[in-house]
C-alpha cells in the first residue's frame, strides 16, 4: 500500500493499473481520467507499451492522487506475446520484490459480460483491490441486454460503476471506488482452482522469489512468454520443475491444467453473472451484423475497401490544394520581407536560401496531413479497421503471416515506428521479426509531401490522374509487403502458418474529439518534427550547398552574380551550385544516378534524406528555389512549377514524367528513417535487422526507380515515334 512520507507531506499517488480486453474501451477511459490524449482504436494492438497518466479525486472531502496505468489489452493473464507478458508482470510484480498497483482497474464490456469477466477471475486472485469498469453500456441497451450493476457488485463482491468515457459519465464515481479500494483493509480471497495447484505454486514462488501468480502463469501457460521469462531468469533447471510440476498436477487431477483453468473458471463466472444480466428471449440483428454480409465478404469486402481507399486520396488532392497554395504564397512573402530587411551575406543566404524554403516546401503540406489522419481516425474509431485486417488475413496467410501482422502495417500509414511496436501483439518471434523488417515498406504520412508534389506536378493532365497515382503509391507498400513476408518465410524465417482470430468491434459513429484528437497529434508531432529534425537537416543541406561561396577568383557568389547581366545569371548560379561540397559528393555518384534518371541535384535530395524522408521535398525547395532566370520569368514561383521548369545541362527538361516515377517509387520503397531503424534495433535487440532492412529496401528501391525509368522512358520514346 503507497503511503505518505513524513508529517506534512502529501500522500503519495495511489497507483491504478487499467487491465481489460481489446475494444473494452480501456485507453478511452484512460484518455478521459487522466487528461491524455493516447491514441485509441478498436482493434487488438493499439497499446503496445506501459502508458502512464494522473487523476485527482476526492475521497472523504480531500484530493487524493491516482496514478493511471494503461496496459496493454489481453483477453486473459496467459500471455503469448511480449504486449500481454507486460501486462502480467505489471499486476503481478514478476520477480524480486517489485511494487504492484494499489487497486486493479478491470474493464467489463456490457453487452459481452462473461467474457470480459474471464480476465476478471484470474485478476480477483492476485490479492489486489478490484474495481470494475463496466463500459458498452449503449451498446448492450441497443441489444436488449440489462446489467443490475448494485447486484452484481454484491455478487462478485467487488465495486461495479457503469461508466461512458467518451461522455464522461460515472468518472467520479469511478474515482471514488478506486480510492475506497485502493485504502480498504480487507481484500477478499477469491480462489477458484484447486488446492493441490495453489500449494504447487506457492512452493515455486517462494523457491524462485517471485510472486505466485506469475508463477501460475507459467504453470498454466506451457511455451508461453511467462515460461519463457522464468526460463531465461532461472535456467533450464527452472523449466524442469515446471514441467515436473504440471505432471504432479495433471495426475492428480486426471485433466491438463490448460483444460483446467477454464473448467474452474467460467462456472464461477456463470454464478455471479446469475440474476444479474437480462437477455431478451430472441437475439437482434443490428447494423453491424447487416454490414458486416457486406464489408467482410471475399469480393465485395475487398471491392469496397478499394474504393473507400481511392476516394481517400483523392480528398487529400482536391480539399487541400486552396489551404496549400495560400500556405506556399505566404512562405515566398516572408522570404522576400526578411531578405530585403536586410544586407547580403551567408545569414541571409541562410534563411531565405535555406531555412524558410526548406521549412516552407515541407509545411505546405500540412493539409494533406490533417486529411490523412482525418481519415484514419474515422475509420479507426467507427471500426472499419478491423474488417481491412480480416480481408488481408486471407493475404497474410499466403505469405506465412497472420492477419496479426495487418495490424502494424496500418499502423505504419501514420509512422513505421508505432508499427514496428505494435508487432509485440505477435506471438511468433518469427512472424514478428517479419512484420518488423517488411513494416517500413508501408508508406508513411512522411512521405505523403513527396507523392503530393510529384504527383500534383507530372501527373495532374486528368483531375482524377493524382488520386489514383497517389493510391497506388500507397498500393505498392501493400504488395510488396506481403511479398517480402513470404521471401523472408521461405527462407531465414521459416515457420508454421498461424492461426488468426479477432473480434469483430461493432460499428459506432465515430466520436469527433476523438477524430480531433488525433489530426492535432499528427499535425503537431508534423510541426515539432519540422522545427527540430528537418529545421537542422536545412542547416546543414544549406551550408553543403552553399560553400563553398567563392568562386576561382575568391568573390563572394551572391554578389557576383548579383553583378552580371540577367542573361549570365543561370550559368553563374549553376556553376557556383555545381562547385559546392553537397554538389561534387553527388556528382561522384554520376553513374549510378544516370541509370534512374537523376542528375546530381535530384541525387543531392536523395542522399540528403536518409534522416528523414520529408527531408527529399525540402532539400529540392532549396535547390530550385534560387534560381534568377526561373524568378525574373514567373516571379515567386511554386516549388513544382520550378521542378517544372528546371533543365540539363543539354538544355533538356530535367524532370520527365519517368524521371518523376522513377524518384517515386525510389521514396516508396527506400528505408530513409534513422528513428525507425533506431526502434528496430531496440525491438529486435540487434543492429543486423536494421542493417538487414536498411539494405534489402536501399536496393530494391533502386531496382525500382531503374525499372520504372528505362520502361516508362522507353514507352515515351515508342509514343512520340
Amino acid at each position: 500500500m503507497t503511503q505518505a512520507h513524513g508529517p506534512s507531506a502529501s500522500p503519495a499517488p495511489l497507483q491504478v493499473a487499467l487491465l481489460g480486453n481489446p475494444n473494452t474501451g480501456k485507453t478511452t477511459l484512460f484518455n478521459a481520467l487522466s487528461g491524455l490524449r493516447h491514441k485509441t482504436g478498436n482493434y487488438p494492438g493499439v497499446t503496445v507499451e506501459v502508458r502512464k497518466g494522473t487523476v485527482r479525486a476526492i475521497h472523504d472531502g480531500a484530493p487524493r492522487d491516482l496514478e493511471l496505468l494503461d496496459l496493454p489489452g489481453t483477453y486473459s493473464l496467459a500471455a503469448r506475446s511480449p504486449d500481454e507478458l507486460l501486462a502480467v508482470e505489471v499486476v503481478t510484480g514478476g520477480f524480486g520484490a517489485s511494487a504492484r498497483p494499489d487497486v486493479l482497474l478491470c474493464m467489463a464490456d456490457a453487452s459481452n459480460l462473461e467474457r470480459s469477466l474471464y480476465l476478471f477471475s484470474q485478476a480477483v486472485e492476485l490479492g489486489v483491490p478490484v474495481v470494475i469498469a463496466l463500459t458498452m453500456g449503449d451498446l448492450a441497451e441497443k441489444q436488449g441486454i440489462r446489467v443490475d450493476t448494485a447486484r452484481l457488485s454484491r455478487q462478485l463482491g467487488m465495486p461495479v460503476v457503469p461508466v461512458n468515457a467518451p461522455k464522461n459519465k460515472g468518472l467520479d464515481s469511478l474515482k471514488s471506488a478506486l480510492v475506497s479500494a485502493a485504502l480498504g483493509k480487507d481484500v477478499p480471497r477469491i480462489e477458484m482452482l484447486p488446492e493441490p495447484v495453489r500449494i504447487i505454486q506457492n512452493r515455486l514462488a517462494e523457491t524462485w522469489n517471485c510472486h505466485p501468480g506469475f508463477v501460475l502463469r507459467a504453470l498454466v501457460d506451457e511455451g508461453g512468454e511467462a515460461e519463457k521469462r522464468l526460463t531465461t531468469r532461472l535456467g533450464q533447471t527452472a523449466l524442469a520443475e515446471l514441467v515436473k510440476a504440471r505432471q504432479e498436477i495433471s495426475t492428480s487431477n486426471q485433466i491438463s491444467l490448460p483444460v483446467l483453468e477454464p473448467r474452474c473458471r467460467y462456472p464461477w463466472i456463470r454464478k455471479q453473472v446469475g440474476g444479474a444480466v437480462e437477455r431478451p428471449a430472441t437475439e437482434r440483428k443490428g447494423f453491424t451484423e447487416k454490414a458486416d454480409r457486406w464489408l467482410v465478404h471475399p469480393v465485395w469486402g475487398t471491392l469496397l475497401f478499394l474504393l473507400i481507399m481511392f476516394v481517400f486520396f483523392q480528398a487529400i488532392f482536391f480539399l487541400a490544394q486552396p489551404v496549400m497554395d495560400w500556405l506556399d504564397e505566404k512562405g515566398s512573402d516572408l522570404a522576400n520581407a526578411v531578405g530585403g530587411g536586410m544586407g547580403p551575406g551567408h545569414f541571409n543566404s541562410l534563411l531565405t536560401e535555406g531555412i524558410i524554403p526548406g521549412l516552407g516546401a515541407v509545411l505546405v503540406f500540412l493539409p494533406q496531413i490533417l486529411i490523412l489522419f482525418a481519415f484514419m481516425g474515422v475509420l479507426e474509431d467507427c471500426g472499419y479497421m478491423a474488417r481491412a485486417a480480416f480481408l488481408m488475413d486471407r493475404v497474410m496467410a499466403r505469405c506465412g503471416l497472420s492477419g496479426k501482422a495487418f495490424i502494424p502495417l496500418l499502423s505504419s500509414l501514420a509512422c513505421a515506428v508505432p508499427g514496428i511496436l505494435s508487432t509485440r501483439v505477435i506471438e511468433n518471434r518469427r512472424d514478428r521479426l517479419a512484420a518488423i523488417v517488411v513494416a517500413p515498406l508501408m508508406s508513411c504520412s512522411a512521405r505523403l509531401p513527396v507523392y503530393v508534389l510529384l504527383t500534383g506536378t507530372f501527373l495532374a493532365q486528368r483531375w482524377w490522374l493524382p488520386g489514383l497515382s497517389l493510391f497506388c503509391l500507397y498500393l505498392i507498400g501493400f504488395i510488396a509487403a506481403p511479398l517480402v513476408a513470404w521471401t523472408l518465410k521461405s527462407t531465414i524465417l521459416a515457420g508454421e502458418k498461424p492461426i488468426f482470430m479477432l473480434e469483430m468491434p461493432p460499428f459506432r459513429i465515430p466520436s469527433p474529439w476523438v477524430v480531433l484528437r488525433r489530426m492535432l497529434e499528427a499535425a503537431w508531432e508534423f510541426v515539432s518534427r519540422a522545427g527540430t529534425l528537418i529545421l537542422a537537416s536545412m542547416v546543414i543541406i544549406w551550408a553543403l550547398l552553399h560553400f563553398p561561396a567563392t568562386n576561382p577568383e575568391g568573390r563572394y557568389w551572391p554578389e557576383v552574380i548579383e553583378a552580371a547581366q540577367p542573361e549570365e545569371r543561370g550559368e553563374l548560379l549553376a556553376a557556383w551550385k555545381s562547385s559546392t561540397i553537397l554538389a561534387r559528393a553527388s556528382q561522384t555518384l554520376d553513374p549510378v544516378w544516370y541509370p534512374i534518371g537523376w542528375d546530381w541535384r535530384i541525387g543531392s535530395a536523395a542522399l540528403a534524406s536518409f534522416p528523414a524522408r520529408e527531408v527529399v521535398v525540402a532539400t529540392l525547395g532549396i535547390i530550385f528555389g534560387q534560381d534568377p532566370e526561373l524568378e525574373e520569368e514567373a516571379g515567386n514561383r511554386q516549388l513544382g512549377e520550378r521542378l517544372t521548369a528546371a533543365k540539363r545541362a543539354n538544355g533538356q527538361p530535367l524532370f520527365t514524367i519517368p524521371t518523376a516515377l522513377s524518384l517515386l517509387v525510389f521514396v516508396a520503397l527506400c528505408c530513409q528513417c534513422v528513428s525507425t531503424l533506431v526502434v528496430m534495433a531496440k525491438e529486435t535487440r540487434s543492429w543486423k535487422w536494421p542493417a538487414f532492412t536498411f539494405g534489402y529496401m536501399t536496393l530494391l528501391a533502386y531496382l525500382g526507380a531503374f525499372l520504372v525509368y528505362q520502361i516508362g522512358t522507353w514507352i515515351q520514346n515508342w509514343s512520340q515515334s
